[in-house]
């Protein structure tokens, strides 16, 4: 049986979280999950520019707890859903920092701001760490408006931009790509 992508339901620029609750298209909430929902796009594209068979699993794990975040981000707080929705755990941010760790042990010390670029999959991490970054700052506007997020959300976001930026690093160290120095100008 198919079923249609399109419902018309929100073409009057109103959408409904999980448990039923209507909101406006511009609501913090669906701007912080569909910004997650970005993030996970790019990172389907920063797999696909990626060969170590170890990173690719791992960005597949990733882009599994970013459906958790998105679906958890939907979800109206005040209403019981009948959804099982799933939770982040402390482990999958300790998997990001060992993961930091370990590619960190194979870098250079950093001695300087770096400028994005070099090779497109450098780049790419790049971009899906800006766009982590707005993610982290939507759910941190969500907090300043007494909008419920669960604060393991919050720290995954934020160390999970970390691992982007290092991972753009150990990717251009592993294609033998040269990092970019910013040189102020003075």
């Amino acid at each position: 049986m198919s079923f249609k992508i399109y419902t018309k339901t929100g073409d009057k620029g109103k959408t409904s979280l999980i448990g039923g609750t209507k909101v406006p298209k511009s609501d913090v909430r669906i701007d912080a999950y569909g910004t997650v929902d970005e993030l996970n796009s790019y990172i389907g594209l920063v797999n696909d520019h990626i060969a170590d068979p170890d990173t690719k699993l791992l960005l597949k794990e990733i882009q599994d707890r970013l459906f958790t975040i998105g679906a958890a981000l939907a979800c109206d707080p005040d209403k019981e859903t009948k959804l099982k929705i799933p939770d982040l755990h402390e482990a999958d941010i300790t998997l990001l920092e060992t993961n930091i760790d370990r590619m960190n042990e194979e870098l250079p010390v950093m001695k300087h701001f770096i400028l994005p670029g070099g090779h497109v999959a450098v780049s790419t991490c790049h971009v899906a760490r800006c766009i982590c970054r707005r993610t982290e700052r939507l759910c941190v506007g969500m907090q300043e408006h007494n909008m419920f997020i669960e604060p393991l959300v919050l720290k995954y976001i934020n160390r999970l931009s970390d691992y982007l930026f290092v991972l753009a690093r150990w990717v251009g160290h592993k294609l033998g790509v040269a990092e970019i120095p910013w040189k102020p100008r003075v």
